[in-house]
């Protein structure tokens, strides 16, 4: 019997898509040739659709590995919680002692170099730490070339190792848009790439209720949710205890799988 996947995956071949992309497109160019321009064209405009369809699903593989699930048999739960620090944190970290709740903080790196008080708390009361980029460029990171990549991720990872001194072994791609040059990096750096399975739009949608029914949905042992902190219309705070109290009354654990 085959051994299970390993739940932290750094990529192997981080440039496979580059091989792969010159032979579709020699491919298309053969087609252009001997099928015509209409298949030519069509074909061309699917692979690039399916490239965009790469960059833009959180949970795809086309260009590397991604977890969007552990392994579990219990009634657990991995919550994730992006864009911190921020004056949020310590609310959150009170809440998620109170619910003997475990998280992974996927936090950006010019604001934990802000607040390293903050990442010490994170740290010390028992959560995870991930690498959630350097600057959070949200509208262009999915458009990002090579050497800004790896500056946003190797940047981030930098600062949180000198801060907590461990380097993170996780990565949350901004808005989950990881284009082909996320994974160059992440091996470089010993990351691997983590998505999700539970979200209620929490960055936008301020409704705890909605919010929570839209996670409740999803649950399942081994699903990865996903959270934030310091959104733009101030719930938060509000939205965590409610996600938190739905686990509770569900029966799950929140915790920080290892591996």
């Amino acid at each position: 019997m085959s051994e299970p996947a390993a739940l932290h995956a750094v990529p192997r071949h981080p440039h496979a898509w580059a091989v792969c992309a010159l032979v579709l497109h020699l491919a298309v160019a053969l087609a252009w040739w001997r099928l015509g321009w209409q298949w030519g064209l069509g074909l061309l405009m699917a692979l690039h659709l399916a490239f965009v369809w790469g960059t833009l699903r959180p949970g795809s593989r086309l260009f590397g590995p991604v977890r969007c699930r552990f392994p579990t048999a219990q009634r657990e739960v991995w919550l994730t919680i992006d864009d911190g620090p921020s004056a949020e944190t310590p609310a959150i970290l009170d809440l998620l002692d109170r619910h003997g709740a475990r998280a992974t903080f996927f936090l950006v790196g010019e604001r934990a170099q802000a607040r390293p008080d903050l990442v010490h708390a994170i740290a010390t009361r028992g959560h995870g730490i991930g690498n959630h980029s350097q600057t959070h460029p949200q509208a262009r990171f999915w458009a990002l070339g090579p050497r800004a990549m790896r500056r946003e991720i190797l940047d981030c990872q930098r600062a949180l190792a000198a801060l907590t001194g461990t380097p993170p072994r996780w990565f949350r791609a901004v808005v989950g848009h990881a284009n082909p040059f996320v994974h160059a990096p992440l091996r470089e750096a010993g990351l691997s790439r983590l998505a999700w399975s539970a979200r209620g739009y929490d960055a936008v949608e301020s409704d705890p209720a909605r919010i929570t029914a839209a996670i409740a949905r999803d649950l399942a042992p081994g699903a990865i949710v996903l959270l934030h902190e310091a959104a733009p219309h101030g719930r938060s705070v509000e939205i965590i205890a409610a996600v938190l109290g739905e686990l509770d009354r569900a029966g799950y654990r929140a915790v920080v799988p290892e591996g």
